[in-house]
């Protein structure tokens, strides 16, 4: 069983920036795509990024152009770089393979408010 770990969130004014980790035991992290998730209240959780086993990257126009979703694979670990960070950012981040497969981690908070 994968256990995700993510962490990194915390409160940001407008405009700032934040970078998340996502930390994933096991051996098998490299050979999946990931992806970062994010959920609000009241909203279904959404798909915000992806990155292959490749490496190559995809996002919804929502943060494309803010966001960066990279990964080492020696550390099993993906990041999410966020910067632009507007007030409709705020949300509990999760990551997960892409699609998502493995049980949910606990996620980890990012407000944006001034």
């Amino acid at each position: 069983q994968v256990e995700l770990v993510e962490s990194g969130g915390g409160l940001v004014q407008p405009g700032g920036s934040l970078k998340l980790s996502c930390a994933a035991s096991g051996s098998i992290f490299s050979i999946n795509a990931m992806g970062w998730y994010r959920q609000a209240p009241g909203k279904q959780r959404e798909l915000v990024a992806v990155i292959t086993s490749g490496g190559g990257t995809n996002y919804p126009e929502s943060v494309k152009g803010r966001f960066t979703i990279s990964r080492d694979n020696a550390k099993n670990t993906v990041y999410l770089q966020m910067n632009s960070l507007k007030p409709e950012d705020t949300a509990v981040y999760y990551c997960n393979t892409a699609p998502m497969k493995w049980v949910w981690g606990q996620g980890t908070q990012v407000t944006v408010s001034s």
